[in-house]
C-alpha cells in the first residue's frame, strides 16, 4: 500500500527545537535518502545501544540495508526496534559568536521494527542495491553464488514514521551583533567523485565500464 505524500508527526519523530527546519512530506525525506547511501542504524544487545554505519538504498515505501547472515548487528536488528538515520553536511555556518555556529545540513530519521527479507526475495533486492547506486552494473558481474546468497541478510524498514530536518542559509545572530566588525557566513562543502582508480589486478584490456566511467554523487 502506497505510504500517504505527508507523514504523521510521532512523539519520536516531532522536532523540540527548530520547528521550521523540520519537514514530515515524502519528496523531502525521499530526496534525502536518494542522495545519501551511508547510513548509520542504531539498535541495541543486551540493554546496551550500538550504532553501525552502512549502505542503505530505498524502493518505494521501504529502504533496505543488508550484511553478513553472522553481523551481530543484523541479527539485533532483525525483527526489533531500530532508529536509522541518514545526513548530509553542505556548509560550515560561521556566526559572529561561537554560540550561534551551526551546520547547513540535510538529514533523515526513520523509526520501526526491522523486517527480514524472505530468502526467495534476497536476489532481486540485492541486484536492486547494485542497481540503484550503479545503474547498469548488474549485467557486467559474475552472477552470485548461492553461498553468497546464504551469507548475507536484507532487512526493510517502511517509511511510515519519519522525519526530515533541512538547515540552509546564513547564521543567524543576535540583533546586537550585526554591528560588530566580525567575518560571518558560510563555508560550503560538498562530496564528489574523482576519476576511477584501477584495481592492479586488473586484466589487460579490461576497460572502465560506463556504469563506473558515468558514476556521479547525487549529496
Amino acid at each position: 500500500m502506497t505510504q500517504p505524500d505527508t507523514l504523521a508527526k510521532t512523539d519520536r519523530t516531532r522536532l523540540r527545537r527548530a520547528h521550521e527546519r523540520g519537514a514530515f512530506d515524502r519528496a523531502t525525506i525521499d530526496a534525502i535518502l536518494d542522495a545519501q547511501p551511508m547510513c548509520n542504524v542504531g539498535y541495541v544487545i543486551d540493554g546496551k545501544p550500538y550504532v553501525t554505519p552502512t549502505l542503505q538504498w530505498r524502493e518505494g515505501d521501504h529502504i533496505y540495508w543488508h550484511g553478513s547472515s553472522a553481523s551481530r548487528a543484523i541479527r539485533a536488528s532483525k525483527g526489533a526496534e531500530v532508529c536509522v538515520t541518514v545526513s548530509i553536511l553542505d556548509g560550515f555556518v560561521m556566526a559572529r559568536s561561537g554560540f550561534h555556529h551551526s551546520v547547513n545540513s540535510r538529514s533523515v530519521m526513520l523509526f520501526g521494527r526491522a523486517a527480514l527479507v524472505r530468502d526467495e526475495d534476497k536476489p532481486a533486492k540485492l541486484a536492486g542495491m547494485l542497481e540503484t547506486l550503479f545503474p547498469g552494473s548488474t549485467d557486467t558481474l559474475r552472477p552470485d553464488h548461492a553461498q553468497d546468497i546464504k551469507g548475507t541478510t536484507v532487512l526493510s524498514l517502511p517509511i511510515t514514521e519519519a522525519s526530515a530536518k533541512v538547515r540552509t542559509g546564513p547564521p543567524v545572530d543576535d540583533d546586537a551583533d550585526y554591528t560588530l566588525p566580525i567575518w560571518a557566513g558560510v563555508i560550503p562543502v560538498e562530496t564528489r567523485t574523482l576519476p576511477p582508480i584501477p584495481d592492479p589486478c586488473n586484466l589487460p584490456g579490461v576497460e572502465v565500464p560506463a556504469h563506473v566511467r558515468n558514476f556521479r554523487y547525487l549529496g
